[in-house]
């Protein structure tokens, strides 16, 4: 990290991007307290990263999921793995039944309570992943590169249920290398060698061509789209996902 500030508001869906080495994955792990900054100071619901007596707080505020589910998931069930968490933070056997029973719904994973972790599909045990930290009720999920290991239909559960926890007031930061999930944001964050570049909506960024070409970023596929169709004589304007596409063109006269 170089010269780097930015806030991020409680109930915020924040997206970061970068090319490979441009600090994203550093940038998540100082926001629970993985990574100490050497200089400057992060600061968490107002506590920072350097009390040692914060860093129980701040790891229960903000909650990480990880590229790997296999890199979260420790136990042999999937009941046994949720409970982890909510153990080691002291909370009563009782309270972790429902949070489980909560958890497990919000990733709509319930009927796999009783479930091998090891029968589980990739997408299936990144639910879980996210399940286990929810059941830690944190205010605030940084997902480091979440759907990278997935498919197509595990990735778009993923997000789906990213986007149903925003909706519920939890502060979303999702690190990621799809700009079409980035597009999903209501904020972008470009970073290139631990320095942002741009902090700004999702519009404004994506055709933004000059920035993403300088950081080695492509644009999305729609964003690509646009540009053919209006080198063709239609302008769709700066739409940026399938549904403002077909809108458009709907549309256009």
């Amino acid at each position: 990290m170089d010269d780097l500030s930015l806030n991020i508001d409680v109930g915020e869906y924040v997206a970061i991007i970068g090319s490979n080495g441009s600090g994203k994955s550093t940038l998540a792990r100082h926001l629970n307290a993985l990574l100490i900054p050497a200089e400057g100071e992060v600061l968490i619901n107002g506590r920072s990263t350097k009390d040692p007596e914060a860093i129980r707080e701040i790891r229960s505020t903000v909650g990480m999921v990880f590229q790997n589910p296999e890199n979260q998931l420790i136990a042999s069930t999937v009941e046994e793995d949720i409970a982890f968490g909510p153990e080691n933070l002291g909370v009563p056997p009782e309270e972790i039944g429902r949070r489980i029973e909560e958890s497990l719904q919000a990733v709509g994973m319930l009927d796999y309570r009783h479930r091998l972790l090891h029968e589980l599909s990739g997408g299936q045990k990144q639910r879980i992943a996210i399940a286990g930290i929810l059941a830690m009720r944190p205010r605030c999920l940084v997902l480091d590169e979440p759907t990278a290991m997935l498919d197509p239909g595990g990735r778009s559960d993923v997000l789906r249920i990213i986007e149903e926890l925003n909706q519920q007031g939890i502060t979303i930061i999702l690190i990621t290398h799809f700009m079409e999930e980035a597009a999903r944001a209501e904020r972008i964050i470009v970073l290139e060698r631990g320095r942002i570049r741009k902090d700004d909506c999702p519009r404004k960024i994506l055709y933004d061509t000059e920035l993403l070409d300088s950081c080695g970023l492509a644009s999305p596929p729609i964003v690509k789209l646009s540009h053919l169709l209006r080198h063709k004589g239609v302008s769709v304007g700066d739409v940026i996902d399938v549904e403002e596409m077909v809108n458009a063109l709907c549309q256009y006269r």
